[in-house]
């Protein structure tokens, strides 16, 4: 099956060989998104909450490129650098899932740039309702 890519307008050029997000089937697969503005600099440093609500903001642009909404997200890859960051990450979180929440996994690593602290990848599926 053909897959279509998936890029917001106003996007930057990413800092690898990739796309902000795929399409194929209705479903679409959204990279791991960083809190990086369009020059992929690192921003709110030091503010978890503010990261976590940049990233969504992003991962929702590639969803609603793709012509979904956030309600179509069904799975979400979280990826934190520090434990301690984890409630602060939920509050922001439940926002954007208020209704009935994506399954997930939530894990502590190191991420490609330092003042990074979070990183969320995600799969939607915006095709076929039922």
């Amino acid at each position: 099956m053909p897959k279509t890519i998936v890029t917001p307008p106003g996007t930057g050029t990413p800092i690898a060989p990739f796309s902000p997000g795929t399409m194929a089937d209705g479903i679409v697969y959204v990279s791991g998104t960083l809190p990086f503005d369009k020059n992929n600099n690192v921003v709110h440093v030091g503010d978890v909450a503010a990261q976590t609500r940049h990233v969504l903001e992003t991962i929702k642009s590639v969803v609603e490129t793709a012509g979904g909404t956030m309600e179509d997200v069904t799975f979400n890859h979280i990826f934190l650098t520090d434990w301690a960051n984890y409630a602060a990450m939920n509050k922001v979180y439940a926002e954007f899932f208020p209704g009935g929440k994506p399954a997930r996994f939530c894990i502590q690593c190191g991420l490609v740039k330092p003042d990074a602290l979070i990183e969320i990848a995600s799969v939607a599926h915006v095709g076929r309702k039922g």
